[in-house]
This record gives structure tokens, sequence and C-alpha cells, in this order.
């Protein structure tokens, strides 16, 4: 169950109910006579924490489709999957991250690295603790981070957990600044040391 309670906002660009000669009634009678059609149902309507997970689930994949396109569109030889899902936190479903894409790359002490992308609409402290995210503000609207994968030790066939072999962590990279994010998703898919020097131009 949530902490918080949702209500549905009045739909964009509703035209507004009319008075319908409130205040002259109140003059004439002393009283303020409300019909049913002076409420709009929308904006007193609560919605469900489901109802809140899947609108927020639909802004982080559009989201992460954005951001793919943007990623595989800075050079011809820097391409990446489309892998889109998402999860909102428990919680607080008006919270949550999307991963983008995924590859794999080379550290000058591990090799052969899969990661993973993704994008938070909040700021968090990311942990070596069994709880991935810390200190949550939500008030900081995105969060880009990328992590180190490898497959669960369950024998859950294709489950990826975080390798915390990598960095202690398994952070690749963690920013608020959607520039800096993009820099690094590039370099991390830069085979190349001509590919990388293209990617360090960036401003």
């Amino acid at each position: 169950m949530s902490m918080f309670r949702y209500y549905a906002a009045k739909a964009k660009g509703q035209a507004p109910v009319p008075a319908k000669a409130v205040y002259t009634n109140f003059l004439r009678t002393g009283r303020i006579a409300r019909d049913a059609e002076d409420w709009v149902d929308e904006e007193q309507r609560f919605l469900t924490d489901a109802e809140v997970a899947r609108r927020t689930g639909i802004r982080l994949e559009n989201a992460g489709r954005t951001t793919h396109q943007r990623l595989n569109t800075f050079h011809a030889r820097i391409r990446f999957p489309e892998i889109i899902f998402h999860k909102t936190l428990s919680q607080a479903p008006h919270l949550g991250y999307v991963h983008v894409t995924a590859s794999t790359t080379d550290f000058a002490d591990h090799k052969d690295v899969s990661w993973g992308f993704y994008i938070a609409n909040f700021k968090a402290e990311i942990t070596a603790e069994d709880r991935f995210f810390q200190r949550i503000r939500p008030r900081t609207s995105r969060m880009y981070f990328a992590v180190a994968m490898k497959p669960a030790d369950d024998g859950e066939p294709r489950r990826q957990v975080i390798n915390r072999d990598v960095r202690g962590n398994g952070v690749l990279f963690q920013t608020t600044d959607p520039t800096t994010a993009l820099k690094n998703v590039l370099m991390l898919g830069a085979r190349t040391a001509d590919l990388r020097k293209i990617v360090a131009a960036i401003g």
C-alpha cells in the first residue's frame, strides 16, 4: 500500500463549468445550491496505486524510447539495442525507473562486463546494500545511471543481478545531467580509441 494518495486532475483544455447565476441565487435566497453539473468527477476521484503505477510506467517508457533514439543517432558505428522495461516503487508508485539499453564493455581490471542503462524520475544514493536506492529525493526530476550486471546464481534463466564485483557497488556512473549521461553511455558503447575520442569531444 502506498504512503501517498493520488487524485485525477481535470483534463487539460477542458472548458470550465459555468457559474449558472450562483451569486444571483445567493442574493435572492441566501443559499448557494450546487447541482451535480457544478462538480467535475475527475477532480474528486482518487486514483488507485495500480492506476498511478500504470501512468508512471507509460511516462518512463516514453522517456526511455526517446533517449534510446538519441543514443543511436550519434554515430553510425555506435549502436545500442532497445530494451525498454520499467519498475515503479511499491511505496510510491509515482516514482520509478526505466531500463533503456544494455551492452558489454571492457575495463582495466574486468573484461566483457555486461551493463544496463537506466533513467529514474527521482534522485537517490545508489549503494552496495541489498536495498539499492537510499535517501530518495523525488523533487529532483531525473537521475541517469548505468550498472554492471551478471547472471543470477539462483538458476533462473536470463535473470540478471547487479555485479557488485565491479567498483564495489556495480555502479558505472550516476548523474542528473542528461548530456553527461549521454556521453557516458556512448563512451561505454565506443569500441575503438578513435570512437572514444569522438565521444570525448562532446561539449
